[in-house]
């Protein structure tokens, strides 16, 4: 065993988005990328003498691999300490969990997120800060400065460490912790929740399908929703995580977990179905014949978290990112709550949670959580949602309908444009920002524009400016078509276009979203030039 130092140069393009860096796998198993990377991070971060950190990931292709790279490169620069997931994995969740339960100085993990794996597909990582967040732009971008000027890393030259078995090692004199992935997780869970009420409901022949897909939370959810919680075995489907996924996509939407929705919408279908992504972070919700929005879901959760011992003394307050449907808003002024809007990213909620501003918050792509972590938890929605059914004694359906009836109903729908030429999107974006002072008062499609805007977020808490974080076009009536450009593929760009409109007339509150929002899809079209500038005349999801 010797500690050896390798001379590199800078790579480029590894500038880290909203979630770390994301490439194709084979990237990252090119020479020097994965440890470039890993020095960027050191650097950026001051250093890892002498710290301790959490090491993790979902299992995709490459995960193993790049665990033990990591931990040689940890130890040749001096850490004293990390915790690793049994065989590398954990969920991401998970990961920011034992991050804050430890008091570590961050944690690296290991994925990239909703996006396929495999040796074709997508690999990616990402550091978190102590409070168990991802790193603000501050940090990654020192990261990426750091990685336009490395010259060399220093690894440990040894054979691999075995991260089979739970327990302690060492490796040039750094501690390595090998830890049950699920248990700490599973204990933070039972805090929060009510499980006896849950154990009734799922004794009393109320039938739920768990859909892992293949991916990291199959054990989390085995071991409390079968084992802890008992539910019928098998109630978890697709629960073995692959490092393809299957040869699925692990996106927790009503395209790619198409077997569950075809199981929910059968006349045998289960009470309550739920699914999870890639590591962990996302989720989607249906009852019997019932797909529930992610912006839906963040506002029944809102409106009725205080059934959950958790949160039985109320929320502090709520967020949700910018392209989020207002349905949230709603809540929170019924109950006299602050509602923050911030821009697409997790890392954006950190500071308000870490400052007691809210206690809930979540984003239109599947993700929710609370201040229990500071990342998105799909198996935590999921354990929420079964705790509100089971105190409620109602059905997804009455519950629905019931928060629309009080609330009103927010149709919504995000359509996404995948792997467009960069070129093609962001010359639709330049001209669309080009004419949003000439857009309110005209009429299109039968809507008639009321604002045009790019929204900017101040964050409350620091201080720092975030521009250019998606153009929002307002109509008269309530309704709003949102443009972005996501920063979460590999390949292209992809354009997201989120539509809205609000419903307060009970006899409405039941149409199929796309045709409720054809209006909005058209004016969307429109104003956007979104075939002229794609070629596209339809997306290649909706959700």
């Amino acid at each position: 065993m010797q500690r050896i130092t390798v001379q590199t140069t800078p790579i480029e393009g590894q500038k880290p988005g909203t979630s770390g860096l994301r490439k194709k796998t084979h990237v990252f198993m090119g020479p020097h990328y994965l440890e470039n990377f890993i020095q960027s991070i050191w650097i950026g971060i001051g250093g890892v003498e002498g710290k301790t950190l959490v090491l993790g990931g979902d299992g995709r292709y490459f995960n193993d691999r790049a665990a033990q790279v990591i931990l040689r490169m940890a130890a040749a620069s001096g850490a004293k300490k990390v915790i690793v997931g049994q065989n590398a994995i954990l969920s991401t969740p998970a990961a920011s969990n034992l991050i804050r339960i430890n008091g570590t100085d961050g944690g690296i993990i290991m994925s990239a997120s909703h996006n396929p794996g495999g040796p074709d597909e997508d690999f990616g990582v990402k550091f978190n800060m102590p409070n168990g967040g991802p790193a603000p732009e501050e940090v990654t971008n020192k990261i990426f400065e750091a990685s336009q000027k490395v010259t060399s890393y220093d690894i440990m030259e040894t054979q691999d460490v075995d991260l089979s078995e739970i327990g302690e090692t060492e490796l040039a004199g750094m501690e390595i912790q090998v830890v049950d992935p699920v248990a700490d997780y599973a204990a933070l869970m039972e805090k929060l929740f009510d499980f006896d009420a849950i154990r009734l409901l799922l004794g009393s022949g109320f039938r739920i399908r768990f859909d892992a897909m293949h991916a990291v939370t199959g054990p989390y959810a085995k071991a409390i929703l079968e084992q802890t919680l008992g539910a019928p075995a098998g109630s978890v489907v697709n629960a073995v995580p692959s490092p393809d996924f299957g040869g699925g996509h692990p996106d927790p939407n009503p395209i790619w977990a198409k077997e569950l929705m075809t199981a929910m919408f059968s006349s045998e279908g289960p009470d309550f179905g739920a699914a999870s992504d890639g590591d962990g972070d996302r989720n989607m919700i249906l009852g019997r014949n019932v797909y529930v929005t992610p912006s839906d879901s963040l506002a029944v959760l809102a409106a009725n978290a205080h059934f959950a011992p958790g949160y039985e003394d109320g929320l502090k307050g709520v967020a949700r990112s910018m392209p989020t449907s207002r349905a949230l808003d709603r809540v929170a002024a019924a109950k006299g709550l602050d509602c923050y809007e911030t821009p697409t990213g997790w890392k954006f909620f950190g500071n308000l949670l870490d400052a007691g501003r809210v206690s809930l918050c979540g984003e239109e792509s599947a993700g929710t959580g609370s201040d229990h972590v500071r990342e998105k938890d799909g198996l935590w929605a999921v354990l929420l949602w079964l705790n509100i059914l089971a105190i409620k004694q109602q059905s997804v359906a009455e519950i629905m309908m019931g928060h629309w009836s009080e609330f009103g109903r927010n149709y919504y729908s995000r359509h996404d444009y995948e792997a467009v030429e960069t070129d093609k999107a962001n010359a639709l974006i330049d001209e669309l920002r080009g004419k949003l002072d000439t857009l309110p008062g005209t009429s299109v499609s039968g809507l008639t524009v009321e604002t045009a805007d790019e929204f900017a977020y101040d964050d409350p808490i620091d201080g720092s400016h975030t521009g250019q974080q998606g153009i929002r076009i307002g109509f008269e009536g309530g309704a709003r078509a949102v443009f972005r450009l996501s920063g979460t593929g590999t390949v292209g760009a992809t354009l997201r276009v989120y539509l809205e409109d609000v419903e307060t007339d009970p006899m409405n509150m039941h149409r199929d979203a796309q045709s409720a929002l054809a209006n909005v899809i058209a004016a969307a079209d429109e104003i956007a030039g979104i075939t002229r500038h794609t070629g596209r005349t339809e997306p290649d999801v909706k959700t």
